[in-house]
């Protein structure tokens, strides 16, 4: 029997590949503690570990992972910037599930949109109060906006056709320009035309803090920045001098660069002591939510089922149609 070590388990997790596991029966070991060099030896005796993006995969994991006789790691996720592909290669298959829904996350980005936009969730506690005033609840139309859309894969092309619907003008730019009705543009342009910047792009070294003081400074006053791919995509300081000198009308995080220690767990007991994310929290243009993007039943259930499909794979005849090749990832 196939032996699996689950890094980083929660409730639903537990949940949905159980359910998906009844046709395989793999031998799932669920363990609540992230993925690290000090985790690493609770793997000893599994075929397999499977891991998600706040998981350490580096150099020294995995070479631990190895040791145990890990011989896959299963990302249960689409990225992988977490992940060290240059050290893994030729030593220990990574596979990922490149795709669960495209919708849950898409359809997140513009959620939050709105919800900031039409400030939905002030007004949601003030009639809790039966405080029915309208004061300081002004949005605006989106139709007609320009927005900028960063990466159209297919996470970015589901964002684009929601915008469409809402009548927005679309800017999107990507190395691939595979997107066939949408005006491509550079980066620049993007910065300069966009009312809202959306980011569907992964996290490498050319995307690395692509949004940082230098472009915010080329940005129109009072843009909406919305982040559902990678927190480090967007420098967190200075984001946050952006909101504070209102250059930067707004902006929608389900992703932030420090979220290790801190997304998917209840910190509502502790003194959390990131100073950036507490005043971006704290500001009243800032929405944040913890990396729940992906978080629907269609995708829970797609990302299960392939990521077992992965394993199941591997192991009956060696196949591996989702692996992460070093020589194909761009940096």
């Amino acid at each position: 029997m196939i032996k699996i070590s689950f890094y980083d388990a929660k409730p639903y997790d537990e949940e949905y590949f159980n359910r998906v596991n009844e046709q395989y029966g793999f031998d799932i070991r669920y363990i609540e503690a992230k993925l690290d060099e000090s985790t690493a030896v609770l793997s000893s005796g599994s075929d397999a570990v499977c891991a998600f993006v706040n998981d350490d995969v580096s150099e020294g994991v995995i070479d631990r992972l190895c040791d145990n006789g890990v011989k896959m790691i299963a990302m249960r996720c689409a990225g992988y910037n977490n992940v060290d592909i240059k050290h893994a290669d030729g030593k220990i298959e990574v596979v990922r599930v490149p795709a669960y829904s495209p919708y849950a996350v898409a359809e997140h980005a513009m959620a939050m949109l709105l919800t900031l936009n039409r400030r939905t969730h002030k007004a949601f506690l003030r009639t809790r109060d039966f405080n029915f005033s309208l004061n300081g609840l002004t949005g605006f139309d989106l139709y007609g906006k320009t927005v900028g859309v960063i990466g159209t894969g297919n996470i970015g092309r589901v964002f684009i056709d929601i915008c469409r619907g809402f009548g927005m003008k679309i800017l999107a730019y990507d190395i691939a320009e595979t997107c066939p009705y949408v005006e491509y543009t550079d980066l620049d342009t993007i910065f300069k035309k966009s009312d809202i910047i959306s980011l569907h792009c992964p996290l490498n070294k050319s995307t690395h803090h692509l949004i940082n003081k230098e472009s915010i400074a080329r940005m129109k006053k009072g843009v909406f920045i919305v982040n559902t791919s990678r927190g480090a995509l967007i420098n967190s300081e200075d984001l946050l001098y952006g909101l504070l000198s209102e250059k930067i009308g707004g902006a929608c995080l389900d992703v932030y660069e420090e979220e290790v220690d801190l997304f998917y767990e209840d910190n509502s007991d502790v003194i959390v002591k990131d100073n950036i994310l507490s005043r971006l929290i704290g500001l009243p243009t800032v929405i944040v939510t913890s990396h729940q993007g992906f978080f629907t039943r269609e995708a829970l259930s797609n990302i299960a089922s392939t990521t077992l499909e992965n394993i199941s794979a591997y192991f009956a005849d060696g196949s591996l149609p989702n692996k992460i090749r070093y020589k194909t990832v761009k940096i």
